[in-house]
């Protein structure tokens, strides 16, 4: 197992948190977190993985210990979101990696997926959608405040920054809790309790649906470029469903899909599994 460091990138004037494992002359693997978490979500995979890749895996900015500049001076977007990663690939030297991309973390990589085919050796999507038929329920109330941005839409999801929430967020599907540790959700729960932090989040929530309108344009990226894929889902989330998952091989038939009988942080419990799927993947 190789050391794990722990470094800050200047990505032109942004701070940009981030941990780092394996020798760079392997091949280099980018993890992207999601919402309401940080790289701290990989910290069971990194040394799973880092004997056999060059791991990267940064705070998105406004989350974790990256800058979450006020919003009058930043806007918070997935377009700007992506634009800083991106920034940010290239600072640290990442000219053509593998991505695994979560929640939040894959419309931000394949943003970058589809500005730069070229660079993207593969891709694990865990619970990262690109599909409408992968959006639950679950979805709707920020699907009213897309079509109504009314303060009343707003203020009806705070409950999702809600301490309750992150935990259920964690635990929902999972058949064991006992096995979800509590450092996670305590570590996310600081994170939005911080000033500000609930309106970034809300501008996200708001901003979510440019993702469902770049739907389109990752799946014809797919078509066209037929990237090597590999969907790890927990099949028990309550947001991003399993038909999502099997949607990718609508685009990519070569495209290998494997269900797990947990959530939507598949991570919490089934670490070791995911990494020899992603070690079997990557190798072939």
């Amino acid at each position: 197992m190789s050391t794990l460091r722990y470094r800050h990138a200047n990505v032109d004037g942004f701070n940009i948190f981030y941990r780092e494992a394996g020798s760079s002359s392997k091949p280099k693997l980018l993890l992207l977190h999601g919402f309401p978490s940080s790289s701290h979500m990989f910290r069971d995979l990194i040394p799973l993985l880092s004997d056999h890749f060059h791991i990267i895996a940064p705070d998105l900015p406004g989350f974790g210990l990256s800058d979450m500049p006020s919003r009058e001076q930043f806007k918070y977007t997935f377009d700007n979101i992506a634009h800083v990663i991106d920034r940010f690939t290239e600072v640290v030297g990442f000219d053509h990696f593998a991505i695994y991309v979560f929640d939040y973390g894959a419309p931000t990589g394949f943003r970058i997926a589809v500005k730069h085919p070229d660079r993207i050796t593969g891709i694990i999507s865990q619970n990262g959608n690109a599909y409408e038929e992968g959006l639950s329920e679950g979805w709707n109330p920020i699907q009213a405040y897309w079509k109504d941005p009314s303060d009343a839409n707003r203020e009806a999801l705070r409950g999702f920054l809600a301490p309750e929430a992150t935990r259920w967020q964690y635990t929902h599907g999972v058949s064991d809790e006992s096995l979800v540790s509590p450092d996670g959700i305590a570590l996310d729960n600081h994170y939005l309790a911080r000033e500000g932090a609930d309106n970034v989040q809300l501008d996200l929530f708001l901003n979510y649906q440019s993702n469902v309108a770049l739907y389109p344009k990752f799946q014809a990226y797919f078509r066209q470029h037929r990237p090597r894929l590999l969907a790890v889902w927990g099949k028990n989330d309550p947001f991003f469903l399993p038909p999502g998952a099997e949607a990718f091989k609508r685009d990519m038939p070569d495209a290998q899909v494997r269900f797990f009988d947990t959530g939507h942080f598949a991570l919490e419990t089934h670490a070791t599994e995911i990494a020899d799927a992603i070690r079997d993947f990557l190798s072939n």
